[in-house]
C-alpha cells in the first residue's frame, strides 16, 4: 500500500461526506503488525479525521489515537508514530502503554514537580514554584533536564551565598534536589498520568553539601513577652493593622506563622471558639481552641471582603504572606523597639511559657500539632482531645492575663513614684 498524500486525504474527505461511509487510509505498509492510520468519520456536521497508531497483536487489532487531522499533519503524524509507537510494534509489545517518548525538559521537571506537591496539597507549593521558576530562567527552560550537570547548580547558588543569603542558597539547592528526586522515580510512578518522561542518570544536587542546620534556642521571657505585646497594641511608626494583630494572635496560639497569616473566616468558629483547619504543615486536620484574649481580639476584628483575617496591604484578595510577617518583624528589631525575635521563637516561646504555666508538654504538644510519632498516638488513638486543650488553654489564658497585669501595675507604679 502507497503512502499517503495530503491530496488523498482532501479527495477521502469529500467522498465519506458524500457517501456517509467510513474509511480508514493506511499509510504505508506496515510490516504486517502495525501502521498509522487515519479514520475518517461522517457525522451530521462534518467528517472527522483521527490519527491512530494500529497494532495487530495475538490475532487481534488494537489502536490508540494519535491526532486530529488537519492541526496533527501528516508529516507531524507520522513523526509521533516513528518516534513513540513503531520500536514498540516492532518489539512485540502493546501500544496501549506507549506514551510520549520525549525527555523533559527542565521546565517540565519543574513544572511536574510543583503539580505534585499541589495535588498533595503541600503548602509550600507556592513558595516551591517562586524559587523554582527563577532557577529554570537561568538554566535555561527549554534544556532537556537530564543535561544539566551539578557545576551548574553550583554556579546557581553561589551567588546567592557570596551576597551573605546562606539560608535561600540551602534553600535553592533543596528545591532543584526534590525536583529532581521526584523526576527520576516519576519515570516509573504508575500513578502518574503525564507523558514527559525525564530519563535522568543523577540527581545533579546531591553531591552538593547543605549548609548545617542551625536549631533555634530563642525564647522571650515574661518581661520581653508583655514588651512585645505592649508594642504590638500601640506601635510608634504607622503599620498595617492586620500584620500587628497576626503577630498577637502567634503569641497567643503558638501555631505555624503560615497558617494564622492566612487565617480566613471559614476556619474561625466564634461560638466554640476554636480555629479548625483542615490541613497543616503536616498534613493532619487540626482544630485549637484559643486562649480568651486571642477570641476576643479575633471578634473585634473586620475580616475583609475575601473573608481574610490579616489581608495584604498591597493585594486584599490575598492573605499576608508569612515572609511579609518576617520581614515586618525584621524591622522593628533592627530599630530596636521590640526584643530580638523572629515568629519561630514566638513559637518556642508559647511552648516554655505554656509549661511554666502548668499545661503538660503532651497538651502543648497537641495545641500545637507537633506531629506524635509513638504507634499508639499514629495509629490507634482517635480522640481529639478537645476538653484537655480547652484545660491548657484556659490556664495560659490567666497565665498571660497576670503577665500582661503585673506589668501594667509596675509600670504604674514607676509613674506614680
Amino acid at each position: 500500500m502507497p503512502s499517503l498524500t495530503d491530496t488523498a486525504i482532501r479527495h477521502a474527505l469529500k467522498r465519506v461526506e458524500a457517501s456517509q461511509k467510513q474509511e480508514n487510509l493506511a499509510d504505508g505498509e506496515g510490516r504486517g503488525t502495525g501502521r498509522l492510520v487515519l479514520v475518517l468519520k461522517p457525522m451530521p456536521k462534518r467528517v472527522t479525521a483521527d490519527w491512530m497508531a494500529q497494532q495487530w497483536r495475538d490475532g487481534k487489532r488494537a489502536k490508540k489515537k494519535i491526532g486530529a487531522y488537519p492541526s496533527t499533519s501528516l508529516v507531524e503524524a507520522r513523526a509521533i508514530f516513528k518516534r513513540d509507537y513503531a520500536d514498540v510494534i516492532q518489539k512485540g509489545r502493546s501500544i496501549r502503554i506507549a506514551t510520549d517518548t520525549r525527555p523533559g525538559t527542565v521546565a517540565d521537571l519543574f513544572e511536574g514537580y510543583v503539580a505534585s506537591l499541589k495535588s498533595a496539597g503541600k503548602p509550600s507549593w507556592k513558595e516551591t514554584e517562586k524559587g523554582l521558576n527563577k532557577i529554570a530562567d537561568t538554566l535555561g527552560r527549554n534544556r532537556l533536564a537530564r543535561e544539566i550537570e551539578p557545576e551548574e547548580i553550583v554556579e546557581v547558588i553561589r551567588p546567592i551565598y557570596d551576597r551573605g543569603a546562606r539560608a535561600m542558597a540551602d534553600h535553592v539547592r533543596g528545591y532543584v534536589h526534590a525536583a529532581y528526586g521526584w523526576g527520576m522515580k516519576s519515570d516509573n510512578d504508575y500513578r502518574n498520568t503525564s507523558p514527559r518522561r525525564f530519563r535522568i542518570p543523577f540527581n545533579p544536587a546531591t553531591g552538593i553539601p547543605t549548609e548545617p542546620k542551625v536549631q533555634g534556642t530563642r525564647w522571650l521571657g515574661e518581661d520581653e513577652f508583655v514588651r512585645l505585646y505592649r508594642w504590638l497594641e500601640s506601635p510608634d511608626t504607622p503599620i498595617h493593622p492586620p500584620y500587628t494583630r497576626a503577630v498577637r494572635i502567634l503569641m497567643l496560639t503558638g501555631q505555624r506563622v503560615q497558617e494564622i497569616a492566612r487565617l480566613h473566616i471559614d476556619q474561625w468558629d466564634a461560638k466554640e471558639r476554636i480555629i479548625d483547619w483542615s490541613k497543616t504543615k503536616n498534613l493532619q486536620p487540626h482544630a485549637v481552641p484559643v486562649p480568651s484574649l486571642a477570641a476576643e481580639l479575633l471578634e473585634a476584628i473586620n475580616v475583609n471582603e475575601y473573608g481574610w483575617f490579616f489581608p495584604s496591604a498591597t493585594d486584599p484578595s490575598k492573605p499576608v504572606s508569612h515572609g511579609t510577617l518576617y520581614s515586618f518583624m525584621w524591622r522593628q528589631r533592627d530599630r530596636g523597639v521590640i526584643p530580638y525575635v523572629t515568629n519561630r521563637d514566638l513559637r518556642r516561646t508559647f511552648k516554655t511559657l505554656a509549661g511554666k504555666a502548668g499545661v503538660s508538654k503532651e497538651i502543648r504538644d497537641r495545641l500545637q500539632n507537633h506531629a506524635l510519632q509513638d504507634v499508639s498516638s499514629k495509629n490507634y488513638d482517635r480522640w481529639n482531645y478537645m476538653p484537655e486543650k480547652r484545660a491548657g488553654m484556659a490556664k495560659w489564658d490567666k497565665f498571660v492575663r497576670a503577665m500582661l497585669a503585673k506589668k501594667k501595675g509596675a509600670d504604674a507604679l514607676k509613674k506614680a513614684a
